[in-house]
Protein backbone atom coordinates (compact mmCIF):
# COMPACT_ATOMS: atom_id res chain seq x y z
CA UNK A 1 0.00 0.00 0.00
CA UNK A 2 1.60 3.10 -1.34
CA UNK A 3 1.46 6.01 1.36
CA UNK A 4 2.26 9.43 0.36
CA UNK A 5 4.10 12.07 2.24
CA UNK A 6 5.44 14.47 -0.28
CA UNK A 7 2.41 15.82 -2.59
CA UNK A 8 2.62 17.95 -5.27
CA UNK A 9 -0.39 20.20 -5.83
CA UNK A 10 -0.83 21.70 -9.09
CA UNK A 11 -2.47 24.94 -9.90
CA UNK A 12 -3.09 28.51 -7.96
CA UNK A 13 -5.96 29.29 -7.27
CA UNK A 14 -9.11 29.20 -4.75
CA UNK A 15 -9.41 25.25 -5.16
CA UNK A 16 -5.61 24.25 -4.84
CA UNK A 17 -5.01 26.31 -1.97
CA UNK A 18 -7.94 24.49 -0.14
CA UNK A 19 -5.97 21.35 -1.44
CA UNK A 20 -3.19 22.11 0.12
CA UNK A 21 -4.88 23.61 3.49
CA UNK A 22 -6.26 19.82 3.90
CA UNK A 23 -3.27 17.76 2.15
CA UNK A 24 -0.74 19.88 4.74
CA UNK A 25 -3.52 19.17 7.52
CA UNK A 26 -3.40 15.45 6.98
CA UNK A 27 0.38 15.27 7.39
CA UNK A 28 2.06 15.92 3.83
CA UNK A 29 4.57 18.13 3.05
CA UNK A 30 2.86 19.71 -0.28
CA UNK A 31 4.88 21.39 -2.78
CA UNK A 32 1.86 23.83 -5.24
CA UNK A 33 3.09 24.80 -9.02
CA UNK A 34 2.31 27.12 -9.01
CA UNK A 35 0.21 28.45 -6.13
CA UNK A 36 -0.49 31.70 -4.68
CA UNK A 37 -0.05 34.22 -1.59
CA UNK A 38 -1.85 32.32 0.28
CA UNK A 39 -0.50 28.98 -0.29
CA UNK A 40 3.10 30.25 0.33
CA UNK A 41 2.66 30.85 3.76
CA UNK A 42 1.88 26.51 4.68
CA UNK A 43 3.78 24.67 1.50
CA UNK A 44 6.27 25.32 -0.76
CA UNK A 45 5.28 27.76 -4.16
CA UNK A 46 7.15 26.61 -7.56
CA UNK A 47 6.87 29.23 -10.14
CA UNK A 48 5.85 26.56 -12.69
CA UNK A 49 2.73 27.19 -14.89
CA UNK A 50 -0.09 24.65 -14.33
CA UNK A 51 0.03 23.90 -17.93
CA UNK A 52 3.60 23.28 -18.36
CA UNK A 53 3.72 19.37 -18.30
CA UNK A 54 7.51 18.76 -18.82
CA UNK A 55 8.14 21.16 -16.48
CA UNK A 56 5.87 19.79 -14.10
CA UNK A 57 7.34 16.17 -14.62
CA UNK A 58 10.53 17.32 -13.96
CA UNK A 59 9.42 18.88 -11.01
CA UNK A 60 8.12 15.87 -9.57
CA UNK A 61 10.89 14.05 -10.63
CA UNK A 62 13.50 16.15 -9.06
CA UNK A 63 11.58 16.59 -5.76
CA UNK A 64 11.02 12.83 -5.54
CA UNK A 65 6.83 13.57 -5.06
CA UNK A 66 4.96 10.49 -4.16
CA UNK A 67 1.82 12.05 -5.47
CA UNK A 68 0.60 14.54 -7.59
CA UNK A 69 -2.95 16.22 -7.46
CA UNK A 70 -4.15 18.37 -10.47
CA UNK A 71 -6.68 21.47 -9.63
CA UNK A 72 -7.49 22.93 -12.74
CA UNK A 73 -9.08 21.08 -15.61
CA UNK A 74 -6.86 22.58 -18.41
CA UNK A 75 -3.83 20.45 -17.35
CA UNK A 76 -6.00 17.43 -17.08
CA UNK A 77 -7.33 17.81 -20.97
CA UNK A 78 -3.66 18.69 -21.91
CA UNK A 79 -2.72 14.92 -20.48
CA UNK A 80 -0.77 15.50 -17.40
CA UNK A 81 -2.02 12.58 -16.21
CA UNK A 82 -0.57 10.66 -19.34
CA UNK A 83 2.93 12.34 -19.37
CA UNK A 84 3.25 11.59 -15.28
CA UNK A 85 1.93 8.02 -15.96
CA UNK A 86 4.22 7.10 -18.59
CA UNK A 87 7.16 8.88 -16.31
CA UNK A 88 6.30 6.45 -13.70
CA UNK A 89 4.94 9.23 -11.36
CA UNK A 90 1.64 8.75 -9.59
CA UNK A 91 -0.73 11.52 -10.22
CA UNK A 92 -4.52 11.64 -9.29
CA UNK A 93 -7.56 12.87 -11.81
CA UNK A 94 -8.52 11.39 -15.50
CA UNK A 95 -6.11 10.84 -18.38
CA UNK A 96 -6.82 13.31 -21.66
CA UNK A 97 -9.68 11.38 -22.92
CA UNK A 98 -11.50 10.34 -20.04
CA UNK A 99 -11.05 14.16 -18.88
CA UNK A 100 -13.36 14.73 -22.67
CA UNK A 101 -16.05 14.32 -20.07
CA UNK A 102 -15.46 18.31 -19.08
CA UNK A 103 -13.35 19.07 -21.98
CA UNK A 104 -15.77 18.49 -24.82
CA UNK A 105 -20.00 18.68 -24.00
CA UNK A 106 -20.70 16.75 -27.16
CA UNK A 107 -18.19 13.81 -25.73
CA UNK A 108 -20.14 14.29 -22.56
CA UNK A 109 -23.66 14.46 -24.41
CA UNK A 110 -22.28 11.15 -26.01
CA UNK A 111 -21.51 9.75 -22.96
CA UNK A 112 -24.67 10.15 -20.96
CA UNK A 113 -26.51 8.43 -23.96
CA UNK A 114 -24.35 5.74 -23.87
CA UNK A 115 -25.05 5.52 -19.93
CA UNK A 116 -29.43 6.42 -20.34
CA UNK A 117 -28.17 8.99 -17.89
CA UNK A 118 -31.39 11.56 -17.65
CA UNK A 119 -29.74 15.04 -19.36
CA UNK A 120 -31.40 17.77 -21.43
CA UNK A 121 -31.99 17.64 -25.31
CA UNK A 122 -29.67 19.18 -27.67
CA UNK A 123 -28.79 19.75 -31.02
CA UNK A 124 -24.87 20.66 -32.16
CA UNK A 125 -23.78 22.83 -34.42
CA UNK A 126 -19.91 23.39 -36.26
CA UNK A 127 -20.61 26.97 -37.05
CA UNK A 128 -22.11 30.11 -36.08
CA UNK A 129 -23.74 30.15 -39.14
CA UNK A 130 -25.81 27.17 -38.60
CA UNK A 131 -26.97 27.69 -34.76
CA UNK A 132 -28.17 30.77 -36.07
CA UNK A 133 -30.40 29.41 -38.73
CA UNK A 134 -31.41 26.64 -36.71
CA UNK A 135 -32.86 29.41 -33.75
CA UNK A 136 -33.97 31.45 -36.04
CA UNK A 137 -35.99 28.86 -37.82
CA UNK A 138 -37.32 27.04 -34.42
CA UNK A 139 -39.94 28.06 -31.75
CA UNK A 140 -39.03 31.09 -29.81
CA UNK A 141 -38.25 29.22 -26.25
CA UNK A 142 -35.67 29.36 -23.55
CA UNK A 143 -32.60 27.91 -24.37
CA UNK A 144 -29.13 26.78 -23.06
CA UNK A 145 -26.54 27.75 -25.45
CA UNK A 146 -22.84 26.55 -24.81
CA UNK A 147 -19.25 26.66 -26.31
CA UNK A 148 -18.14 22.99 -26.56
CA UNK A 149 -14.77 22.89 -25.31
CA UNK A 150 -12.89 24.35 -22.12
CA UNK A 151 -13.98 28.28 -21.38
CA UNK A 152 -12.84 28.80 -17.98
CA UNK A 153 -16.82 28.45 -16.61
CA UNK A 154 -17.78 31.34 -18.87
CA UNK A 155 -19.16 29.27 -21.93
CA UNK A 156 -22.49 28.85 -20.69
CA UNK A 157 -25.13 31.76 -21.88
CA UNK A 158 -29.07 30.50 -20.69
CA UNK A 159 -31.21 32.39 -22.76
CA UNK A 160 -34.79 33.21 -22.07
CA UNK A 161 -35.82 34.28 -25.55
CA UNK A 162 -34.80 33.96 -29.09
CA UNK A 163 -32.71 37.22 -29.31
CA UNK A 164 -30.97 36.37 -26.22
CA UNK A 165 -29.84 33.03 -27.72
CA UNK A 166 -28.73 34.72 -30.93
CA UNK A 167 -26.41 36.95 -29.37
CA UNK A 168 -24.86 34.06 -27.40
CA UNK A 169 -24.46 32.69 -30.40
CA UNK A 170 -22.99 36.05 -31.96
CA UNK A 171 -20.50 36.43 -29.10
CA UNK A 172 -19.63 32.68 -29.09
CA UNK A 173 -18.42 33.26 -32.50
CA UNK A 174 -16.67 36.67 -31.97
CA UNK A 175 -15.04 37.30 -28.71
CA UNK A 176 -11.53 36.16 -28.61
CA UNK A 177 -11.61 34.21 -25.49
CA UNK A 178 -14.07 31.19 -27.04
CA UNK A 179 -12.34 30.93 -30.38
CA UNK A 180 -11.30 27.61 -29.50
CA UNK A 181 -13.82 26.27 -27.29
CA UNK A 182 -16.45 27.54 -29.84
CA UNK A 183 -15.42 25.76 -32.24
CA UNK A 184 -18.40 23.38 -31.78
CA UNK A 185 -21.70 24.94 -30.04
CA UNK A 186 -24.31 23.11 -28.31
CA UNK A 187 -27.67 24.29 -28.38
CA UNK A 188 -29.67 22.59 -25.55
CA UNK A 189 -33.36 22.81 -23.70
CA UNK A 190 -33.62 24.73 -20.88
CA UNK A 191 -34.29 22.41 -18.13
CA UNK A 192 -36.38 24.33 -14.87
CA UNK A 193 -36.05 23.47 -11.17
CA UNK A 194 -32.72 23.60 -8.64
CA UNK A 195 -28.77 23.76 -9.48
CA UNK A 196 -26.98 21.18 -6.94
CA UNK A 197 -23.67 20.08 -7.52
CA UNK A 198 -22.39 16.23 -6.57
CA UNK A 199 -18.77 15.50 -6.40
CA UNK A 200 -17.78 11.67 -6.08
CA UNK A 201 -13.84 10.38 -5.55
CA UNK A 202 -13.63 7.27 -8.58
CA UNK A 203 -10.98 5.01 -9.34
CA UNK A 204 -12.98 3.83 -11.83
CA UNK A 205 -15.00 1.27 -10.41
CA UNK A 206 -15.27 2.51 -7.21
CA UNK A 207 -16.87 5.54 -5.95
CA UNK A 208 -17.18 7.34 -3.27
CA UNK A 209 -20.19 10.45 -3.00
CA UNK A 210 -19.29 13.10 -0.96
CA UNK A 211 -21.97 15.43 0.29
CA UNK A 212 -24.12 17.72 -1.89
CA UNK A 213 -23.67 21.22 -2.50
CA UNK A 214 -24.98 23.94 -4.22
CA UNK A 215 -22.85 26.89 -5.66
CA UNK A 216 -23.56 30.15 -7.20
CA UNK A 217 -22.36 31.01 -10.63
CA UNK A 218 -24.32 34.33 -11.39
CA UNK A 219 -22.72 37.32 -10.83
CA UNK A 220 -24.57 39.24 -8.75
CA UNK A 221 -27.62 38.51 -5.70
CA UNK A 222 -30.75 36.83 -7.15
CA UNK A 223 -28.94 35.16 -9.89
CA UNK A 224 -28.50 38.22 -12.00
CA UNK A 225 -26.45 38.57 -14.32
CA UNK A 226 -23.16 36.99 -16.70
CA UNK A 227 -22.18 33.77 -15.68
CA UNK A 228 -18.94 33.25 -14.20
CA UNK A 229 -16.35 30.79 -12.76
CA UNK A 230 -18.79 30.93 -9.19
CA UNK A 231 -19.47 33.63 -6.79
CA UNK A 232 -19.90 31.01 -4.09
CA UNK A 233 -21.04 28.12 -2.12
CA UNK A 234 -22.47 26.09 0.73
CA UNK A 235 -22.38 22.74 1.79
CA UNK A 236 -24.20 20.23 2.46
CA UNK A 237 -27.62 21.83 0.40
CA UNK A 238 -30.93 20.94 2.33
CA UNK A 239 -32.19 20.08 -1.24
CA UNK A 240 -30.67 17.07 -1.58
CA UNK A 241 -31.39 14.23 1.09
CA UNK A 242 -30.06 10.91 1.62
CA UNK A 243 -32.50 9.65 -0.33
CA UNK A 244 -32.24 11.83 -3.75
CA UNK A 245 -28.20 11.64 -3.23
CA UNK A 246 -28.24 7.71 -3.16
CA UNK A 247 -30.73 8.07 -6.55
CA UNK A 248 -28.34 10.29 -7.88
CA UNK A 249 -25.16 8.05 -7.78
CA UNK A 250 -27.65 4.64 -8.89
CA UNK A 251 -29.04 6.69 -11.72
CA UNK A 252 -26.22 9.04 -12.82
CA UNK A 253 -22.84 8.48 -11.27
CA UNK A 254 -22.59 4.36 -11.22
CA UNK A 255 -24.22 4.19 -15.07
CA UNK A 256 -21.31 7.03 -16.26
CA UNK A 257 -18.52 5.74 -14.72
CA UNK A 258 -19.87 2.16 -16.27
CA UNK A 259 -20.14 4.18 -19.74
CA UNK A 260 -16.32 5.47 -19.64
CA UNK A 261 -15.33 1.68 -19.09
CA UNK A 262 -17.22 0.27 -21.56
CA UNK A 263 -16.24 2.94 -24.25
CA UNK A 264 -12.69 1.97 -23.10
CA UNK A 265 -11.99 5.67 -21.60
CA UNK A 266 -11.95 4.54 -17.63
CA UNK A 267 -12.42 7.19 -15.59
CA UNK A 268 -10.18 7.95 -12.26
CA UNK A 269 -10.00 11.08 -10.34
CA UNK A 270 -13.07 13.49 -9.47
CA UNK A 271 -16.67 13.11 -10.85
CA UNK A 272 -18.38 15.88 -10.47
CA UNK A 273 -21.62 16.46 -11.73
CA UNK A 274 -24.04 19.81 -12.08
CA UNK A 275 -27.03 18.51 -11.87
CA UNK A 276 -30.52 19.95 -12.15
CA UNK A 277 -33.49 18.83 -9.54
CA UNK A 278 -36.25 19.08 -11.90
CA UNK A 279 -39.79 17.85 -11.67
CA UNK A 280 -39.08 14.47 -13.81
CA UNK A 281 -36.13 13.58 -11.39
CA UNK A 282 -32.10 15.08 -11.74
CA UNK A 283 -30.57 15.78 -14.83
CA UNK A 284 -26.80 15.97 -15.53
CA UNK A 285 -26.82 19.62 -16.83
CA UNK A 286 -22.42 18.99 -17.62
CA UNK A 287 -19.39 17.08 -15.85
CA UNK A 288 -16.51 18.39 -15.27
CA UNK A 289 -13.17 16.20 -14.29
CA UNK A 290 -11.82 17.72 -11.22
CA UNK A 291 -12.94 19.45 -7.52
CA UNK A 292 -15.12 22.39 -8.02
CA UNK A 293 -13.92 25.85 -7.73
CA UNK A 294 -15.06 27.28 -5.03
CA UNK A 295 -17.62 23.73 -4.31
CA UNK A 296 -13.59 22.10 -2.78
CA UNK A 297 -13.05 24.90 0.02
CA UNK A 298 -16.73 24.77 0.60
CA UNK A 299 -16.33 20.85 0.95
CA UNK A 300 -12.52 20.12 2.61
CA UNK A 301 -13.41 22.80 5.54
CA UNK A 302 -16.23 20.15 6.85
CA UNK A 303 -13.78 16.52 6.27
CA UNK A 304 -12.38 15.72 9.64
CA UNK A 305 -11.10 12.63 8.00
CA UNK A 306 -7.65 12.06 5.74
CA UNK A 307 -8.07 13.01 2.21
CA UNK A 308 -4.26 12.14 1.79
CA UNK A 309 -5.74 8.50 2.34
CA UNK A 310 -8.41 8.92 0.00
CA UNK A 311 -6.65 10.01 -2.67
CA UNK A 312 -3.81 7.43 -2.15
CA UNK A 313 -6.51 4.83 -2.44
CA UNK A 314 -8.02 6.02 -5.36
CA UNK A 315 -4.60 6.19 -7.25
CA UNK A 316 -4.44 2.63 -6.45
CA UNK A 317 -7.15 1.74 -7.32
CA UNK A 318 -8.15 0.17 -3.68
CA UNK A 319 -11.34 2.63 -2.88
CA UNK A 320 -13.50 -0.11 -2.11
CA UNK A 321 -11.06 -0.98 0.66
CA UNK A 322 -10.78 2.70 2.13
CA UNK A 323 -12.69 4.10 5.11
CA UNK A 324 -15.64 6.19 4.20
CA UNK A 325 -14.82 10.02 4.62
CA UNK A 326 -16.00 11.51 7.83
CA UNK A 327 -17.55 15.11 7.62
CA UNK A 328 -18.29 18.08 10.59
CA UNK A 329 -21.94 18.54 11.77
CA UNK A 330 -22.99 21.68 10.41
CA UNK A 331 -22.63 23.50 7.61
CA UNK A 332 -20.21 25.37 5.59
CA UNK A 333 -20.46 28.82 3.50
CA UNK A 334 -17.95 30.26 0.82
CA UNK A 335 -18.32 33.71 -0.07
CA UNK A 336 -15.77 34.81 -3.33
CA UNK A 337 -14.62 37.99 -3.66
CA UNK A 338 -13.64 39.70 -6.69
CA UNK A 339 -11.96 42.30 -7.91
CA UNK A 340 -13.98 45.33 -9.67
CA UNK A 341 -14.53 43.86 -13.61
CA UNK A 342 -15.22 40.64 -13.27
CA UNK A 343 -16.11 38.39 -14.75
CA UNK A 344 -14.46 40.99 -17.54
CA UNK A 345 -11.18 42.72 -16.92
CA UNK A 346 -9.52 43.50 -13.90
CA UNK A 347 -7.11 45.92 -12.57
CA UNK A 348 -4.31 43.44 -10.87
CA UNK A 349 -1.60 44.66 -8.06
CA UNK A 350 -4.20 46.53 -5.70
CA UNK A 351 -3.51 45.35 -2.02
CA UNK A 352 -5.19 43.56 0.27
CA UNK A 353 -6.08 44.58 4.17
CA UNK A 354 -7.62 42.74 6.60
CA UNK A 355 -6.79 39.14 6.15
CA UNK A 356 -5.10 38.30 8.86
CA UNK A 357 -8.63 39.55 11.24
CA UNK A 358 -10.70 37.76 8.76
CA UNK A 359 -8.77 34.34 9.61
CA UNK A 360 -8.54 35.36 13.40
CA UNK A 361 -12.18 34.87 13.67
CA UNK A 362 -13.43 31.39 14.72
CA UNK A 363 -14.48 29.07 12.12
CA UNK A 364 -13.13 31.12 9.12
CA UNK A 365 -10.80 30.34 6.83
CA UNK A 366 -9.41 32.28 3.97
CA UNK A 367 -8.27 30.53 1.18
CA UNK A 368 -6.29 33.13 -1.79
CA UNK A 369 -8.03 32.66 -5.45
CA UNK A 370 -6.09 35.39 -7.38
CA UNK A 371 -3.36 36.81 -5.08
CA UNK A 372 0.50 37.24 -5.31
CA UNK A 373 3.36 38.28 -2.63
CA UNK A 374 5.00 41.77 -3.00
CA UNK A 375 8.38 42.29 -2.90
CA UNK A 376 8.04 43.78 1.14
CA UNK A 377 5.53 40.63 1.78
CA UNK A 378 2.42 42.36 1.17
CA UNK A 379 -0.52 40.29 -0.36
CA UNK A 380 -2.29 41.52 -3.96
CA UNK A 381 -4.82 41.01 -5.82
CA UNK A 382 -4.06 38.88 -9.16
CA UNK A 383 -7.00 38.34 -11.48
CA UNK A 384 -10.86 38.68 -10.87
CA UNK A 385 -11.56 35.86 -8.41
CA UNK A 386 -9.54 37.21 -5.61
CA UNK A 387 -10.32 35.50 -2.45
CA UNK A 388 -13.06 32.62 -1.07
CA UNK A 389 -13.72 33.50 2.41
CA UNK A 390 -15.05 30.24 4.06
CA UNK A 391 -16.30 29.41 7.28
CA UNK A 392 -17.93 26.28 9.07
CA UNK A 393 -20.53 26.64 11.74
CA UNK A 394 -23.06 24.42 14.05
CA UNK A 395 -25.68 25.25 11.39
CA UNK A 396 -25.83 27.01 8.07
CA UNK A 397 -26.83 30.49 9.51
CA UNK A 398 -23.85 30.78 11.58
CA UNK A 399 -21.43 29.59 8.84
CA UNK A 400 -23.21 32.47 6.75
CA UNK A 401 -22.62 34.78 9.39
CA UNK A 402 -18.98 33.58 10.00
CA UNK A 403 -18.37 33.75 6.60
CA UNK A 404 -19.49 37.51 6.06
CA UNK A 405 -17.85 38.77 9.14
CA UNK A 406 -14.90 37.56 7.32
CA UNK A 407 -15.75 39.27 3.87
CA UNK A 408 -16.47 42.57 6.14
CA UNK A 409 -12.70 42.48 7.80
CA UNK A 410 -10.80 42.71 4.03
CA UNK A 411 -10.82 45.50 1.94
CA UNK A 412 -9.04 46.18 -1.23
CA UNK A 413 -10.35 48.94 -3.96
CA UNK A 414 -13.04 47.54 -6.20
CA UNK A 415 -13.94 44.44 -3.84
CA UNK A 416 -17.13 42.92 -4.50
CA UNK A 417 -18.98 39.77 -3.61
CA UNK A 418 -22.55 38.50 -4.09
CA UNK A 419 -24.54 39.37 -0.33
CA UNK A 420 -27.04 36.44 -0.53
CA UNK A 421 -24.76 32.67 -0.34
CA UNK A 422 -26.98 29.72 1.10
CA UNK A 423 -29.98 32.13 1.01
CA UNK A 424 -31.90 29.80 -0.70
CA UNK A 425 -31.77 26.75 1.35
CA UNK A 426 -32.79 29.85 3.68
CA UNK A 427 -36.05 30.19 2.02
CA UNK A 428 -36.27 26.32 1.78
CA UNK A 429 -36.31 26.87 5.50
CA UNK A 430 -38.91 28.95 5.61
CA UNK A 431 -41.13 27.22 3.28
CA UNK A 432 -41.12 23.58 5.22
CA UNK A 433 -41.34 25.95 8.64
CA UNK A 434 -42.83 28.91 8.73
CA UNK A 435 -40.59 30.20 11.96
CA UNK A 436 -37.88 28.61 10.96
CA UNK A 437 -34.80 31.12 11.47
CA UNK A 438 -32.84 32.34 8.92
Amino acid sequence: MTVARRVLVVGGGGREHALTWKLARDGAEVIVAPGNAGTAGIADNVAVSATDVPALVALARDRRVDLTVVGPEAPLVAGIVDAFAAAGLRIFGPTARAAQLEGSKLFCKQILHRGDVPTAMFREFRSVAAARDFLSAREDVPVVVKADGLAAGKGVFVCDDREAALAAVETLGSDPQFAAAARGILVEERLDGVEVSVMAITDGRTIVTLPPLQDHKAAYDGDQGPNTGGMGAYCPTPFVDDGLLADIEARILVPTVHAMRRAKVPFQGVLYAGLMLTAQGPKVLEFNARFGDPECEALLVRMESSLLDLLDAAVDRRLEEAEPPAWRDGASVTVVMASEGYPGPVQKGRPIRGLEAAAAIPGVEVFHAATKLAADGSVLTDGGRTLAVTAVGDSLARAKLLAYSGVKEIRWPGAWCRKDISDKAAALARAGDPGAAE
